[in-house]
């Protein structure tokens, strides 16, 4: 891998110095065993430790197959897919793969007894394979997630439609938290070059995710004037959908869970802050039964906060445990639109207040290409920054998804791959001279 770090650091290598490069034969990964996927049996879920599952290892540079890139990581990030990788939640992701791996011959490359995982990626393009003309080797790019097949008609119009779509690197293989990753070459987009490789890659899953869920049409369509209530408003997903709010002329109540949170989110720009742990809200009496003055409480705090008036939409993702309360705040004619369920699938609300006050409730999954890419602009104009709070090493990302898991960090955590360390890939100094103050108090949190 020296030669090809070695050309990505030079900042002056060609696609025919990059094309010339030998790719090794083998990279270094983190992985999970298909065999120990029933270690956490009994274990509760907040018991599961990743720091047990998560393994560094050396592994084969899969096959390049037609329309796809083989790409450099210089730096990823744990989302919470890779969390529930680790722990085998919902259910282990070796059955995506064994599915994945029957669809068609191309496709068995995935089914290994090890999962390469990870979602999010900077790097550069070091190898394309047959059909594919956009990119080239030494592209600097960063990677949605989307992989589609797109054979049936269902995904031309919406490709999140497609019957074949699934998230690369975690209901496919060879993902991003790696030295070397296979992409299919419509999950690449222009890297930002007034970012380092740490800030470019944190941004994507969530970044395009908030995107559709809270912008675009298939989401919530948001538009000015709107009152949005945001969940877990300065954390990896809730940070992106506030600066969106805030930056496409509607006002954020942005809910958190703690002081610190709180200053995060006035950080960004958000005046309208509701702290859940200090005021003391609790929407379950017990594991069966959700408390309707808590809801009550919570719509008449958002009322103090907007001079009377609810939320137009509510941006959920924590899932179980706020749902019935977003479903009764929402304005009527409101959205609640969702996407995740990190505190449980099985949600509850009492359907009255949706159906007698024509509220609907939309259901979000990441992004297409288009909304990917609308996103990425956003980061490449500056208009959104990247909210990386930390950043690992490839040998420390268990412990990364650890804090992830145990909710122990704020906004993003990056990992360094093949960057040797933080502050490198800046391209265009004088756009990041004109974000700097943006960049830095993300950078803060």
């Amino acid at each position: 891998m020296h030669n090809i770090l070695n050309a990505i650091l030079s900042g002056n290598a060609t696609t025919d110095d990059f094309a010339a490069l030998a790719v090794p034969e083998t990279y270094r990964a983190i992985t999970v065993h298909k065999d120990e996927e029933q270690m956490f049996a009994g274990v509760a879920t907040r018991d599961k430790d990743p720091r047990k599952s998560l393994h560094l290892d050396d592994v084969p540079v899969p096959e390049l197959g037609p329309g796809e890139a083989l790409i450099a990581v210089m730096a990823s990030s744990v989302n919470y897919n890779t969390v529930w990788t680790s722990i085998f939640e919902p259910v282990s992701t070796f059955g995506f793969l064994e599915r994945y791996g029957r669809i068609n011959p191309l496709a068995k490359r995935h089914d290994l007894p090890y999962h390469v995982v990870g979602s999010d990626l900077s790097g550069v393009v070091i190898r394309t394979g047959p059909g594919v003309h956009t990119w080239k080797p030494g592209d600097e790019v960063v990677a949605h997630c989307l992989s589609v097949e797109l054979e049936s008609p269902l995904g031309h119009n919406d490709t999140m439609l497609d019957p074949e779509q699934r998230i690369w690197g975690f209901e496919t293989n060879f993902g991003g938290l790696a030295e070397i990753a296979l992409v299919k070459s419509n999950q690449l987009l222009h890297k930002p070059t007034h970012l380092t490789w740490e800030e470019a890659a944190v941004p994507g899953l969530v970044n395009s995710t908030a995107y559709r869920q809270l912008v675009s049409r298939n989401g919530a369509g948001m538009k000015q004037g709107d009152y949005v209530l945001i969940w877990g408003a300065s954390g990896g997903l809730g940070s992106y959908a506030t600066q969106m709010a805030l930056n496409g002329g509607a006002t954020p109540v942005c809910v958190v869970s703690s002081p610190e949170k709180a200053d995060i989110c006035r950080r960004m720009g958000a005046e309208l802050i509701i702290d859940r742990s200090a005021e003391g809200y609790k929407f379950w009496k017990d594991e069966h039964n959700q408390d309707q003055k808590e809801w009550r409480r919570l719509g008449g705090r958002i009322r103090e906060l907007t001079g009377g008036e609810d939320v137009d939409i509510v941006f959920e993702h924590p899932g179980r445990e706020t749902f019935g309360a977003s479903v009764y705040v929402a304005r009527k004619g409101g959205t609640i639109v969702t996407c995740a369920s990190t505190s449980g699938y099985m949600h509850e609300f009492d359907n009255r207040f949706l159906w007698m006050n024509l509220k609907r409730i939309v259901g979000s999954h990441f992004a297409n290409y288009r909304e990917a890419w609308e996103a990425n602009r956003l980061i490449q104009r500056g208009a959104v920054h990247p909210t990386l709070s930390k950043t690992y090493t490839l040998e420390n990302t268990s412990q990364a998804a650890y804090d992830v898991h145990r909710n122990l960090h704020q906004g993003k955590v990056g990992v360094l791959a093949l960057a040797p360390e933080e502050g490198l890939g800046v391209r265009n100094h004088e756009l990041r001279a004109q974000h700097i103050d943006g960049i830095n108090r993300f950078r803060d949190i």
